[in-house]
């Protein structure tokens, strides 16, 4: 699968990084330009190369939204995203760094209403760059099966459309770490966003299911 990563700083650079390292294709797009991507695009080799954000989302099956909040809306031809599986990474602060608020909905809730066509789901934001570096490589690197049951540590989805979470899921199994489930758009949302109980807690898969299901 070809996964488009719209955003290419730290967090949208080190998710290219481990996407390559697990045998998937990217396409990556930022503000300045696919000029301004040459330097990653020749380190990740042939498996990547870089486009405006609008023919990244025509040439992804799959796409990623690493981009500040605020950026979002208007950000892609609603055409573009038509039926396809649209992650939302992208996390909502407001003044001084604080959650924004959002009248109690979740961030992905109105991204779903900017793209009304798209699939929608909250996932592979609640992390650290610096963890999702490494913390995945350790079981991408041994044989299945090879990593003791509940030990990998947890990437969330959610959303109301249970065959793109799967599909989201794959992903994160792929880069080594355990997909757990937190439910629908809007109550799963809100847990993974700045200011739920998830945001930046780095739980095993075991921990994680346990969280969830208290």
């Amino acid at each position: 699968m070809r996964t488009g990563i719209i955003g290419t700083g730290r967090i949208g650079s080190t998710l290219a990084r481990i996407l390559v390292a697990a045998g998937h294709e990217v396409v990556l797009a930022n503000a300045r330009g696919p000029q301004s991507l040459g330097p990653l695009v020749a380190e990740l080799g042939p498996a990547a190369t870089a486009a405006h954000p609008a023919e990244a989302a025509d040439q992804a099956e799959l796409l990623v939204l690493m981009v500040p909040y605020a950026s979002v809306r208007g950000l892609l031809p609603a055409a573009a995203v038509q039926d396809k599986v649209l992650v939302d990474a992208t996390n909502a602060f407001g003044a001084g760094g604080k959650p924004a608020d959002l009248g109690g909905r979740a961030s992905s809730e109105l991204v779903a209403e900017w793209y009304p066509g798209a699939r929608v789901v909250k996932s592979l934001n609640t992390m650290h760059f610096e963890t999702l570096a490494v913390a995945g490589g350790t079981s991408r690197t041994k044989s299945a099966g090879s990593t003791a049951e509940g030990e990998r540590l947890a990437l969330f989805t959610a959303g109301d459309d249970e065959k793109a979470k799967e599909i989201v899921a794959g992903i994160i199994a792929d880069l080594g770490f355990a997909p757990v489930d937190t439910g629908p758009l809007h109550s799963g949302g809100i847990l993974q966003q700045p200011g739920g109980p998830l945001f930046n807690r780095p739980l095993t898969e075991a921990q994680a299911l346990a969280w969830i299901s208290h």
